[in-house]
Protein backbone atom coordinates (compact mmCIF):
# COMPACT_ATOMS: atom_id res chain seq x y z
CA UNK A 1 0.00 0.00 0.00
CA UNK A 2 2.81 2.39 0.80
CA UNK A 3 5.14 2.10 -2.17
CA UNK A 4 2.95 4.03 -4.61
CA UNK A 5 2.46 7.03 -2.29
CA UNK A 6 6.08 7.63 -1.44
CA UNK A 7 6.77 10.13 -4.24
CA UNK A 8 3.71 12.44 -3.91
CA UNK A 9 3.72 12.25 -0.10
CA UNK A 10 7.40 13.05 0.09
CA UNK A 11 6.97 15.84 -2.49
CA UNK A 12 4.21 17.50 -0.48
CA UNK A 13 6.19 17.13 2.75
CA UNK A 14 9.17 18.82 1.15
CA UNK A 15 7.03 21.60 -0.36
CA UNK A 16 5.59 22.46 3.06
CA UNK A 17 9.01 22.31 4.70
CA UNK A 18 10.49 24.57 2.00
CA UNK A 19 7.68 27.12 2.44
CA UNK A 20 8.04 27.22 6.21
CA UNK A 21 11.82 27.53 6.01
CA UNK A 22 11.41 30.57 3.73
CA UNK A 23 9.05 32.08 6.34
CA UNK A 24 11.60 31.32 9.05
CA UNK A 25 14.35 33.03 7.07
CA UNK A 26 12.43 36.28 6.73
CA UNK A 27 11.13 36.09 10.30
CA UNK A 28 14.64 35.65 11.64
CA UNK A 29 15.58 39.04 10.20
CA UNK A 30 12.85 40.64 12.33
CA UNK A 31 13.35 38.55 15.49
CA UNK A 32 15.67 41.07 17.14
CA UNK A 33 14.93 41.96 20.74
CA UNK A 34 12.85 40.16 23.35
CA UNK A 35 9.43 41.53 22.31
CA UNK A 36 10.05 40.57 18.67
CA UNK A 37 11.36 37.09 19.48
CA UNK A 38 8.93 36.13 22.27
CA UNK A 39 5.75 37.97 21.16
CA UNK A 40 6.19 38.77 17.43
CA UNK A 41 6.37 42.47 18.35
CA UNK A 42 2.71 42.26 19.52
CA UNK A 43 1.83 43.03 15.89
CA UNK A 44 -0.43 40.08 14.98
CA UNK A 45 -3.99 40.99 13.92
CA UNK A 46 -7.05 39.42 15.54
CA UNK A 47 -8.01 37.14 12.62
CA UNK A 48 -4.38 36.14 12.15
CA UNK A 49 -3.99 35.24 15.82
CA UNK A 50 -7.33 33.41 15.72
CA UNK A 51 -6.04 31.24 12.89
CA UNK A 52 -2.72 30.77 14.71
CA UNK A 53 -4.47 29.82 17.98
CA UNK A 54 -6.61 27.34 16.06
CA UNK A 55 -3.51 26.03 14.31
CA UNK A 56 -1.77 25.66 17.65
CA UNK A 57 -4.78 23.94 19.22
CA UNK A 58 -5.86 21.57 16.42
CA UNK A 59 -3.00 19.20 17.02
CA UNK A 60 -2.08 15.70 15.92
CA UNK A 61 -4.33 14.53 18.75
CA UNK A 62 -7.27 16.29 17.10
CA UNK A 63 -6.71 15.26 13.51
CA UNK A 64 -5.19 11.82 14.00
CA UNK A 65 -6.04 10.73 17.54
CA UNK A 66 -9.68 11.85 17.77
CA UNK A 67 -10.66 10.47 14.35
CA UNK A 68 -9.12 7.15 15.45
CA UNK A 69 -10.97 7.10 18.78
CA UNK A 70 -14.30 7.98 17.10
CA UNK A 71 -13.72 5.23 14.54
CA UNK A 72 -12.92 2.59 17.16
CA UNK A 73 -14.99 3.77 20.14
CA UNK A 74 -17.83 5.76 18.56
CA UNK A 75 -19.77 8.28 20.64
CA UNK A 76 -17.30 8.18 23.54
CA UNK A 77 -14.52 9.30 21.19
CA UNK A 78 -16.62 12.25 20.06
CA UNK A 79 -16.59 13.50 23.65
CA UNK A 80 -12.97 14.51 23.07
CA UNK A 81 -14.18 16.85 20.32
CA UNK A 82 -16.87 18.33 22.56
CA UNK A 83 -14.45 18.84 25.44
CA UNK A 84 -11.80 20.53 23.30
CA UNK A 85 -14.36 22.95 21.85
CA UNK A 86 -16.27 23.84 25.03
CA UNK A 87 -12.94 24.56 26.72
CA UNK A 88 -12.58 27.77 24.72
CA UNK A 89 -15.50 29.35 26.56
CA UNK A 90 -13.34 29.28 29.69
CA UNK A 91 -10.54 31.00 27.81
CA UNK A 92 -12.87 33.61 26.27
CA UNK A 93 -14.79 34.62 29.40
CA UNK A 94 -12.18 34.25 32.14
CA UNK A 95 -8.60 34.32 30.92
CA UNK A 96 -7.80 35.96 27.57
CA UNK A 97 -8.35 39.64 28.39
CA UNK A 98 -6.83 39.76 31.91
CA UNK A 99 -3.84 37.75 30.75
CA UNK A 100 -3.11 40.06 27.80
CA UNK A 101 -3.46 43.21 29.90
CA UNK A 102 -1.50 42.12 32.96
CA UNK A 103 1.29 40.04 31.42
CA UNK A 104 4.26 40.43 29.14
CA UNK A 105 5.45 37.09 27.72
CA UNK A 106 4.21 34.23 29.96
CA UNK A 107 1.38 33.30 32.33
CA UNK A 108 3.78 33.81 35.26
CA UNK A 109 3.80 37.54 34.47
CA UNK A 110 0.17 37.63 35.60
CA UNK A 111 0.94 35.76 38.83
CA UNK A 112 4.00 37.88 39.61
CA UNK A 113 2.06 41.12 39.12
CA UNK A 114 0.94 41.13 42.75
CA UNK A 115 2.65 38.09 44.29
CA UNK A 116 6.31 37.52 45.17
CA UNK A 117 7.93 37.06 41.80
CA UNK A 118 10.71 34.53 42.38
CA UNK A 119 8.80 31.61 43.97
CA UNK A 120 5.75 31.85 41.68
CA UNK A 121 7.89 32.23 38.55
CA UNK A 122 10.03 29.24 39.49
CA UNK A 123 6.98 27.01 40.01
CA UNK A 124 5.22 28.37 36.92
CA UNK A 125 8.29 27.65 34.78
CA UNK A 126 8.41 24.07 36.11
CA UNK A 127 4.70 23.60 35.37
CA UNK A 128 5.04 25.06 31.88
CA UNK A 129 7.96 22.78 31.02
CA UNK A 130 6.05 19.72 32.31
CA UNK A 131 2.80 20.44 30.44
CA UNK A 132 4.65 21.36 27.25
CA UNK A 133 6.69 18.16 27.36
CA UNK A 134 3.58 15.97 27.83
CA UNK A 135 1.84 17.69 24.94
CA UNK A 136 4.93 17.61 22.72
CA UNK A 137 5.42 13.87 23.20
CA UNK A 138 1.90 13.34 21.80
CA UNK A 139 2.78 15.31 18.68
CA UNK A 140 6.10 13.52 18.25
CA UNK A 141 4.43 10.12 18.54
CA UNK A 142 1.94 11.13 15.85
CA UNK A 143 4.70 12.49 13.65
CA UNK A 144 6.86 9.39 13.90
CA UNK A 145 3.93 7.09 13.20
CA UNK A 146 2.68 8.93 10.15
CA UNK A 147 6.10 9.38 8.54
CA UNK A 148 6.96 5.76 9.24
CA UNK A 149 3.80 4.62 7.47
CA UNK A 150 3.94 7.03 4.54
CA UNK A 151 7.57 7.32 3.58
CA UNK A 152 9.03 4.20 5.13
CA UNK A 153 11.41 6.08 7.43
CA UNK A 154 11.74 4.19 10.74
CA UNK A 155 9.94 5.67 13.75
CA UNK A 156 13.00 6.99 15.61
CA UNK A 157 14.65 8.85 12.68
CA UNK A 158 11.22 10.27 11.75
CA UNK A 159 10.76 11.72 15.25
CA UNK A 160 14.29 13.15 15.19
CA UNK A 161 13.64 14.78 11.79
CA UNK A 162 10.49 16.50 13.06
CA UNK A 163 12.36 17.67 16.14
CA UNK A 164 15.15 19.22 14.08
CA UNK A 165 12.68 21.13 11.88
CA UNK A 166 10.81 22.36 14.94
CA UNK A 167 14.02 23.68 16.46
CA UNK A 168 14.88 25.55 13.26
CA UNK A 169 11.55 27.42 13.38
CA UNK A 170 11.85 28.31 17.06
CA UNK A 171 15.56 29.00 17.38
CA UNK A 172 15.86 31.17 14.29
CA UNK A 173 12.39 32.55 13.58
CA UNK A 174 10.96 32.98 17.08
CA UNK A 175 7.26 33.67 17.63
CA UNK A 176 6.73 35.39 14.27
CA UNK A 177 7.86 32.32 12.28
CA UNK A 178 5.91 30.03 14.62
CA UNK A 179 2.76 32.14 14.16
CA UNK A 180 2.87 32.02 10.36
CA UNK A 181 3.62 28.30 10.32
CA UNK A 182 0.50 27.84 12.48
CA UNK A 183 -1.64 30.07 10.21
CA UNK A 184 -0.65 28.15 7.07
CA UNK A 185 -1.18 24.85 8.86
CA UNK A 186 -4.68 25.90 10.05
CA UNK A 187 -5.73 26.82 6.48
CA UNK A 188 -4.38 23.55 5.07
CA UNK A 189 -5.95 21.48 7.85
CA UNK A 190 -9.40 23.07 7.47
CA UNK A 191 -9.24 22.58 3.71
CA UNK A 192 -8.22 18.93 4.03
CA UNK A 193 -10.80 18.18 6.73
CA UNK A 194 -13.56 19.87 4.69
CA UNK A 195 -12.68 17.90 1.56
CA UNK A 196 -12.50 14.62 3.48
CA UNK A 197 -15.86 15.29 5.16
CA UNK A 198 -17.49 16.01 1.78
CA UNK A 199 -16.09 12.78 0.35
CA UNK A 200 -17.57 10.82 3.26
CA UNK A 201 -20.99 12.49 2.98
CA UNK A 202 -21.01 11.97 -0.78
CA UNK A 203 -21.10 8.21 -0.09
CA UNK A 204 -24.46 8.80 1.63
CA UNK A 205 -25.93 11.26 -0.91
CA UNK A 206 -25.17 14.11 1.53
CA UNK A 207 -27.96 12.84 3.78
CA UNK A 208 -27.19 13.03 7.49
CA UNK A 209 -30.04 10.62 8.19
CA UNK A 210 -28.51 7.97 5.91
CA UNK A 211 -25.06 8.64 7.33
CA UNK A 212 -25.99 8.22 11.00
CA UNK A 213 -28.22 5.25 10.21
CA UNK A 214 -25.14 3.54 8.74
CA UNK A 215 -23.10 4.54 11.80
CA UNK A 216 -25.60 2.81 14.07
CA UNK A 217 -25.02 -0.45 12.15
CA UNK A 218 -21.21 -0.30 11.80
CA UNK A 219 -19.59 -3.75 11.92
CA UNK A 220 -15.90 -2.99 12.46
CA UNK A 221 -15.08 -4.50 9.08
CA UNK A 222 -17.04 -7.65 9.82
CA UNK A 223 -14.73 -8.71 12.64
CA UNK A 224 -17.45 -8.33 15.25
CA UNK A 225 -21.21 -8.38 15.45
CA UNK A 226 -22.86 -5.07 14.44
CA UNK A 227 -22.53 -2.47 17.16
CA UNK A 228 -24.22 0.90 17.45
CA UNK A 229 -21.38 3.41 17.61
CA UNK A 230 -23.87 6.10 18.64
CA UNK A 231 -24.46 4.37 21.96
CA UNK A 232 -22.39 5.84 24.79
CA UNK A 233 -20.23 3.57 26.89
CA UNK A 234 -17.99 1.76 24.38
CA UNK A 235 -14.90 3.41 25.87
CA UNK A 236 -16.10 4.80 29.20
CA UNK A 237 -19.06 2.64 30.16
CA UNK A 238 -18.92 0.78 33.47
CA UNK A 239 -18.18 -2.89 32.81
CA UNK A 240 -17.07 -5.85 34.90
CA UNK A 241 -13.60 -5.33 33.46
CA UNK A 242 -13.65 -1.55 34.05
CA UNK A 243 -16.15 -0.59 36.79
CA UNK A 244 -14.69 2.94 36.87
CA UNK A 245 -15.57 3.71 33.24
CA UNK A 246 -18.17 6.42 33.95
CA UNK A 247 -15.88 8.14 36.47
CA UNK A 248 -13.10 8.01 33.90
CA UNK A 249 -15.30 9.92 31.50
CA UNK A 250 -16.06 12.63 34.07
CA UNK A 251 -12.36 12.88 34.87
CA UNK A 252 -11.48 13.26 31.19
CA UNK A 253 -14.21 15.87 30.63
CA UNK A 254 -13.00 17.99 33.57
CA UNK A 255 -9.45 17.91 32.25
CA UNK A 256 -10.43 18.86 28.70
CA UNK A 257 -12.87 21.64 29.59
CA UNK A 258 -10.68 23.29 32.24
CA UNK A 259 -7.26 22.46 30.85
CA UNK A 260 -7.21 24.78 27.84
CA UNK A 261 -7.21 27.90 30.02
CA UNK A 262 -4.02 26.61 31.65
CA UNK A 263 -2.13 25.47 28.55
CA UNK A 264 1.04 27.60 28.33
CA UNK A 265 1.39 27.44 24.53
CA UNK A 266 -2.18 28.74 24.11
CA UNK A 267 -1.82 31.46 26.75
CA UNK A 268 1.36 32.94 25.25
CA UNK A 269 -0.48 33.52 21.97
CA UNK A 270 -2.45 36.37 23.57
CA UNK A 271 0.75 38.38 24.03
CA UNK A 272 1.28 38.56 20.25
CA UNK A 273 -1.66 40.94 19.69
CA UNK A 274 -1.67 44.74 20.25
CA UNK A 275 -4.36 44.90 22.96
CA UNK A 276 -7.02 43.02 24.91
CA UNK A 277 -9.79 43.79 22.42
CA UNK A 278 -7.77 42.06 19.71
CA UNK A 279 -7.16 39.15 22.11
CA UNK A 280 -10.94 38.71 22.48
CA UNK A 281 -11.42 38.93 18.72
CA UNK A 282 -8.77 36.27 18.21
CA UNK A 283 -10.51 33.91 20.66
CA UNK A 284 -13.82 34.35 18.81
CA UNK A 285 -12.11 33.55 15.50
CA UNK A 286 -10.36 30.56 17.04
CA UNK A 287 -13.59 29.23 18.60
CA UNK A 288 -15.45 29.42 15.29
CA UNK A 289 -12.66 27.68 13.35
CA UNK A 290 -12.15 25.02 16.01
CA UNK A 291 -15.91 24.42 16.30
CA UNK A 292 -16.27 23.75 12.58
CA UNK A 293 -13.24 21.48 12.61
CA UNK A 294 -14.48 19.33 15.49
CA UNK A 295 -17.87 18.91 13.83
CA UNK A 296 -16.01 17.55 10.81
CA UNK A 297 -14.10 15.02 12.93
CA UNK A 298 -17.42 13.20 13.39
CA UNK A 299 -17.76 12.73 9.64
CA UNK A 300 -14.37 11.24 8.95
CA UNK A 301 -14.20 9.42 12.31
CA UNK A 302 -17.57 7.72 11.92
CA UNK A 303 -17.05 7.55 8.16
CA UNK A 304 -13.93 5.46 8.68
CA UNK A 305 -15.88 3.09 10.94
CA UNK A 306 -18.40 2.54 8.15
CA UNK A 307 -16.17 2.55 5.07
CA UNK A 308 -12.90 0.96 6.28
CA UNK A 309 -12.09 -2.55 7.32
CA UNK A 310 -9.92 -2.84 10.39
CA UNK A 311 -7.52 -4.90 8.28
CA UNK A 312 -6.91 -1.74 6.19
CA UNK A 313 -5.32 0.01 9.18
CA UNK A 314 -1.63 -0.46 9.93
CA UNK A 315 -0.89 -2.21 13.22
CA UNK A 316 0.82 -0.50 16.14
CA UNK A 317 3.62 -1.96 18.24
CA UNK A 318 1.05 -3.97 20.27
CA UNK A 319 -0.40 -5.58 17.14
CA UNK A 320 -3.66 -3.59 17.36
CA UNK A 321 -5.18 -1.33 14.65
CA UNK A 322 -3.38 2.02 14.75
CA UNK A 323 -6.10 4.60 15.35
CA UNK A 324 -3.67 7.43 14.61
CA UNK A 325 -3.70 6.38 10.92
CA UNK A 326 -7.49 6.37 10.40
CA UNK A 327 -7.73 9.76 8.65
CA UNK A 328 -4.87 9.19 6.16
CA UNK A 329 -6.08 5.66 5.27
CA UNK A 330 -9.64 6.93 4.78
CA UNK A 331 -8.28 9.69 2.54
CA UNK A 332 -6.55 7.06 0.40
CA UNK A 333 -9.68 4.94 0.07
CA UNK A 334 -11.90 7.91 -0.88
CA UNK A 335 -9.54 10.24 -2.74
CA UNK A 336 -6.76 8.12 -4.13
CA UNK A 337 -3.01 8.54 -4.08
CA UNK A 338 -2.72 12.32 -4.36
CA UNK A 339 -5.37 13.11 -1.77
CA UNK A 340 -3.78 10.57 0.58
CA UNK A 341 -0.48 12.37 0.12
CA UNK A 342 -2.12 15.75 0.73
CA UNK A 343 -3.87 14.65 3.94
CA UNK A 344 -0.66 13.06 5.16
CA UNK A 345 1.27 16.27 4.44
CA UNK A 346 -1.43 18.22 6.31
CA UNK A 347 -1.01 15.91 9.30
CA UNK A 348 2.73 16.48 9.11
CA UNK A 349 2.19 20.26 8.95
CA UNK A 350 -0.15 20.00 11.93
CA UNK A 351 2.49 18.32 14.02
CA UNK A 352 5.27 20.71 13.05
CA UNK A 353 3.18 23.79 13.85
CA UNK A 354 2.07 22.53 17.26
CA UNK A 355 5.50 21.33 18.42
CA UNK A 356 6.95 24.68 17.38
CA UNK A 357 4.36 26.47 19.54
CA UNK A 358 5.02 24.16 22.48
CA UNK A 359 8.77 24.59 22.25
CA UNK A 360 8.33 28.36 21.99
CA UNK A 361 6.24 28.52 25.19
CA UNK A 362 8.58 26.23 27.14
CA UNK A 363 11.74 28.08 26.14
CA UNK A 364 10.11 31.48 26.74
CA UNK A 365 9.00 30.47 30.23
CA UNK A 366 12.41 29.14 31.25
CA UNK A 367 14.34 32.11 29.84
CA UNK A 368 11.96 34.88 30.98
CA UNK A 369 10.61 33.44 34.22
CA UNK A 370 13.42 31.32 35.61
CA UNK A 371 16.66 32.63 34.13
CA UNK A 372 15.93 36.38 34.04
CA UNK A 373 13.49 36.81 36.93
CA UNK A 374 14.48 34.04 39.36
CA UNK A 375 18.22 33.70 38.90
CA UNK A 376 19.01 37.30 37.89
CA UNK A 377 16.19 39.07 39.82
CA UNK A 378 14.60 40.52 36.67
CA UNK A 379 17.78 41.90 35.10
CA UNK A 380 19.57 40.71 31.97
CA UNK A 381 23.31 40.54 32.63
CA UNK A 382 24.05 41.12 28.91
CA UNK A 383 21.91 42.53 26.06
CA UNK A 384 20.00 39.78 24.27
CA UNK A 385 20.92 37.15 26.86
CA UNK A 386 17.28 36.24 27.53
CA UNK A 387 16.73 35.34 23.88
CA UNK A 388 19.95 33.30 23.77
CA UNK A 389 18.89 31.33 26.85
CA UNK A 390 15.49 30.69 25.24
CA UNK A 391 17.20 29.26 22.17
CA UNK A 392 19.38 26.97 24.28
CA UNK A 393 16.31 25.85 26.25
CA UNK A 394 14.54 25.01 23.00
CA UNK A 395 17.34 22.55 22.18
CA UNK A 396 17.09 20.90 25.62
CA UNK A 397 13.28 20.63 25.62
CA UNK A 398 13.30 19.37 22.04
CA UNK A 399 15.89 16.69 22.81
CA UNK A 400 13.98 15.51 25.91
CA UNK A 401 10.69 15.27 23.99
CA UNK A 402 12.32 13.40 21.11
CA UNK A 403 13.86 10.91 23.52
CA UNK A 404 10.62 10.28 25.43
CA UNK A 405 8.58 9.94 22.22
CA UNK A 406 11.03 7.34 20.87
CA UNK A 407 10.86 5.52 24.22
CA UNK A 408 7.04 5.35 24.15
CA UNK A 409 6.85 4.37 20.49
CA UNK A 410 3.92 4.58 18.08
CA UNK A 411 1.47 2.41 20.01
CA UNK A 412 0.27 5.26 22.26
CA UNK A 413 -2.82 7.17 21.10
CA UNK A 414 -2.00 10.85 20.60
CA UNK A 415 -5.38 12.06 21.92
CA UNK A 416 -4.90 10.12 25.15
CA UNK A 417 -1.52 11.74 25.78
CA UNK A 418 -2.94 15.19 25.14
CA UNK A 419 -5.81 14.47 27.50
CA UNK A 420 -3.22 13.88 30.23
CA UNK A 421 -1.48 17.17 29.40
CA UNK A 422 -4.81 19.00 29.73
CA UNK A 423 -5.37 17.50 33.17
CA UNK A 424 -1.92 18.56 34.36
CA UNK A 425 -2.59 22.12 33.11
CA UNK A 426 -6.03 22.22 34.75
CA UNK A 427 -4.66 20.91 38.05
CA UNK A 428 -1.62 23.17 38.37
CA UNK A 429 -2.05 26.32 36.27
CA UNK A 430 -5.77 27.12 36.17
CA UNK A 431 -6.40 27.39 39.95
CA UNK A 432 -3.63 29.94 40.50
CA UNK A 433 -4.58 31.96 37.39
CA UNK A 434 -8.22 32.27 38.47
CA UNK A 435 -7.45 32.97 42.13
CA UNK A 436 -4.88 35.58 41.18
CA UNK A 437 -7.39 37.43 38.98
CA UNK A 438 -10.52 37.13 41.12
CA UNK A 439 -9.52 36.58 44.79
CA UNK A 440 -8.07 39.51 46.72
CA UNK A 441 -6.93 37.39 49.70
CA UNK A 442 -4.83 35.10 47.47
CA UNK A 443 -1.14 35.11 48.35
CA UNK A 444 2.22 33.72 47.27
CA UNK A 445 2.04 30.65 49.52
CA UNK A 446 -1.31 29.73 47.98
CA UNK A 447 0.11 30.10 44.47
CA UNK A 448 3.15 27.93 45.20
CA UNK A 449 0.99 25.32 46.97
CA UNK A 450 -1.55 25.24 44.14
CA UNK A 451 1.10 24.91 41.44
CA UNK A 452 3.13 22.36 43.40
CA UNK A 453 0.31 20.11 44.62
CA UNK A 454 -1.62 20.32 41.35
CA UNK A 455 1.47 19.39 39.35
CA UNK A 456 2.70 16.69 41.72
CA UNK A 457 -0.69 15.02 42.25
CA UNK A 458 -1.49 14.85 38.53
CA UNK A 459 1.94 13.40 37.63
CA UNK A 460 1.89 10.86 40.48
CA UNK A 461 -1.66 9.72 39.63
CA UNK A 462 -0.71 9.32 35.96
CA UNK A 463 2.26 7.16 36.97
CA UNK A 464 0.00 5.06 39.23
CA UNK A 465 -2.57 4.52 36.46
CA UNK A 466 -2.69 2.17 33.49
CA UNK A 467 -1.26 5.02 31.37
CA UNK A 468 1.82 5.14 33.58
CA UNK A 469 3.85 2.34 35.15
CA UNK A 470 1.05 -0.22 35.48
CA UNK A 471 -1.36 -2.29 33.43
CA UNK A 472 -5.15 -1.95 33.69
CA UNK A 473 -5.26 -4.96 36.03
CA UNK A 474 -2.49 -3.89 38.42
CA UNK A 475 -2.82 -0.07 38.51
CA UNK A 476 -3.27 1.27 42.10
CA UNK A 477 -5.14 4.32 40.73
CA UNK A 478 -8.23 3.09 38.87
CA UNK A 479 -8.81 6.09 36.57
CA UNK A 480 -7.00 6.53 33.26
CA UNK A 481 -7.13 10.32 33.63
CA UNK A 482 -6.23 12.05 36.92
CA UNK A 483 -8.41 15.18 36.51
CA UNK A 484 -11.27 14.14 38.80
CA UNK A 485 -8.87 13.97 41.76
CA UNK A 486 -5.95 16.24 40.86
CA UNK A 487 -7.98 19.31 39.74
CA UNK A 488 -9.87 19.64 43.07
CA UNK A 489 -6.56 19.02 44.87
CA UNK A 490 -4.97 21.90 42.96
CA UNK A 491 -7.79 24.29 43.90
CA UNK A 492 -7.87 23.04 47.50
CA UNK A 493 -4.10 23.42 47.92
CA UNK A 494 -4.20 26.98 46.56
CA UNK A 495 -7.09 27.82 48.92
CA UNK A 496 -5.60 26.23 52.04
CA UNK A 497 -2.15 27.64 51.30
CA UNK A 498 -3.74 31.08 51.35
CA UNK A 499 -6.13 30.89 54.32
CA UNK A 500 -3.72 29.01 56.60
CA UNK A 501 -0.95 31.59 56.24
CA UNK A 502 -0.78 35.26 57.25
CA UNK A 503 -2.39 37.84 54.98
CA UNK A 504 -0.10 39.44 52.41
CA UNK A 505 -1.11 43.11 52.61
CA UNK A 506 1.16 44.11 49.74
CA UNK A 507 -0.46 41.54 47.44
CA UNK A 508 -3.94 42.63 48.53
CA UNK A 509 -3.06 46.28 47.95
CA UNK A 510 -2.04 45.47 44.38
CA UNK A 511 -5.27 43.56 43.71
CA UNK A 512 -7.21 46.73 42.86
CA UNK A 513 -4.41 47.83 40.53
CA UNK A 514 -4.42 44.41 38.83
CA UNK A 515 -8.21 44.50 38.49
CA UNK A 516 -8.15 47.91 36.81
CA UNK A 517 -5.33 46.94 34.47
CA UNK A 518 -6.78 43.54 33.59
CA UNK A 519 -10.21 45.02 32.77
CA UNK A 520 -9.17 48.28 31.09
CA UNK A 521 -5.70 47.66 29.68
CA UNK A 522 -4.22 50.77 31.32
CA UNK A 523 -0.46 50.27 31.48
CA UNK A 524 -0.53 47.05 29.44
CA UNK A 525 2.37 46.10 27.18
CA UNK A 526 2.09 47.80 23.78
CA UNK A 527 3.02 46.70 20.29
CA UNK A 528 6.57 47.40 19.10
CA UNK A 529 7.01 50.61 17.14
CA UNK A 530 8.28 48.83 14.03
Amino acid sequence: MLAFVVTPALGMFLAFVALTLVITYFSARKATGSAAYFAAGRSIKGWQNGLAVAGDYMSAASFLGISGIICLKGYDGFMYSVGFLVAYLTVLFLVAEPLRNAGKYTMADLLAYRLKARPVRAMAALSTLTVSTFYMIAQMVGAGGIIEQLIGVPFAPAVIGVGVLMLIYVVFGGMLATTWVQIIKAILLMGGAFALSLMVLAKFDFSLAHFFDAVSQATYGGTKAPVNLLDPGLAYGATAKNPWGAWDFISLALGLVLGTAGLPHILVRFYTVPDAKTARVSVVWATAIIGVFYVMTTFFGFGAAILLKLSALPLDAKGLPNGNMVAPVLAHVLGGEMFFAFISAVAFATILAVVAGLTMSASTSFAHDFFTNVIHHGRETKPGQEVRVARITAFVVGAASIGLAIKLGSSVNAAMLVGLAFSVAASANLPVILFSIFWKRFNTTGAVAGLGIGLLSSIVLILLSKNGLYTAETAPFPLANPGLVSIPLGFLAAYLGTVLTPRDHEAEAKFAELSVRSQTGLGAEKASAH
